[in-house]
């Protein structure tokens, strides 16, 4: 078996030099960089992992603990974090938690036995406080959050500005003319559901239009009750003319409905949905979504944990919040075609 040694040898390069590549280091040129790792692979070179965390007390290992697998938001953001973590020289461990709280405190138990150096994380909805993750932040190691945060508590994260990017997609259907438009909800537990909800309702009371509680329902940000309540909203009195749904599992289940119950979208019901609907484009209508940067939600998070881990240094909470795009499609077009709404209408974002 090849040592760290024969590595440098091979390379011409110091021991230091290439436990700095092995690490991950900026300070070593590419040239430099290329060549050690040249010569890993020729050697076929394995450091021993326990060893070096045992003297460093880093295991370059980061985890990542997501609520639900199955929503493609969710693979998006795990590919930008693994992207940032492999950058850096960390690898990158998740675990999926169904969106269960007991869940999600095994997973986050067993990553800290196994010394992790960080953790970003996706919560699950709670009505409790949250005393396994102010635990592990006790235990000092560090969490970054994704998407979610958790209540009462002030951590590091990155977020899309959901309140916007709700406002945004209400005022398009206000400005086609819709005024009696239903929202299904995720989790109210969850500040990200909360947030898309009170975006719908500021963009009803900046156009005068009175809100109906009948017109809101409480889904979970799954399939089923996207499906569900699209037909209780539908079937329930007095139809809405659009519907706004917080996710993109609710709005393939929406749309299921839709089509059960004999309805042309958009011209009996417009539809819209809280991030990009999985096909989008291969069938018809096309949706009006609003995007969210998951991708870039998963890098940034990520980047921010290993910049926390590495510096060892305790900082006060940095939340990023990154702005959410509205792509209008044949949805919630007008019945005339065209749609009136204009990229004016939309206010910058923060």
């Amino acid at each position: 078996m090849a040592t760290i040694k024969e590595v440098a040898q091979r390379a011409g390069v110091s021991v230091g030099t290439v436990s700095n590549v092995l690490r991950g280091s900026a300070n070593v040129r590419p040239l430099v960089r290329e060549r050690v790792n040249r010569a890993i692979e020729s050697l076929d070179y394995h450091p021993n992992q326990i060893a070096r965390s045992l003297k460093t007390r880093q295991t370059r290992l980061l985890g990542m603990v997501i609520s639900d697998i199955t929503n493609p938001f969710f693979p998006q953001l795990a590919r930008g974090a693994e992207d940032a973590a492999l950058e850096h020289g960390y690898l990158l461990v998740a675990s999926n938690t169904d969106d269960r709280v007991e869940r999600e405190k095994r997973v986050m138990s067993v990553m800290r036995q196994q010394r992790v150096d960080g953790i970003v994380l996706v919560v699950a909805p709670s009505e409790g406080e949250c005393d396994h993750i102010s635990n592990m932040l006790q235990s000092k190691t560090p969490i970054v959050c994704l998407d979610r945060l958790p209540r009462r508590q002030r951590m590091h994260s990155v977020i899309t500005d959901a309140v916007y990017g709700a406002e945004m997609c209400m005022r398009h259907l206000i400005s086609v003319g819709h005024r009696r438009i239903g929202i299904i909800t995720g989790n109210l537990q969850l500040q990200t559901a909360e947030d898309r909800l009170d975006g719908y309702k500021n963009a009803l009371a900046a156009a005068g239009i009175s809100l109906e509680p009948a017109l809101i329902r409480t889904g979970d940000f799954r399939f089923d009750s996207g499906y569900i309540l699209t037909k209780q909203l539908v079937l329930g009195g007095k139809c809405p003319t659009a519907l706004f749904i917080s996710n993109c599992m609710m709005g393939l289940g929406a749309l299921k409905a839709i089509k059960e119950l004999g309805m042309r979208c958009p011209d009996d019901l417009a539809l819209a949905v809280f991030d990009e609907v999985p096909g989008n484009g291969s069938f018809s209508p096309e949706i009006t979504t609003v995007i969210q940067p998951a991708y870039h939600i998963g890098y940034r998070g990520t980047e921010l944990l290993i910049r926390h881990i590495e510096s060892g240094e305790p900082e006060t909470p940095v939340q990023i919040r990154l702005t959410p795009e509205l792509r209008i499609r044949e949805s919630t077009l007008p019945r005339g075609g065209a749609a009136s709404w204009h990229p004016s209408l939309a206010k910058t974002g923060d």
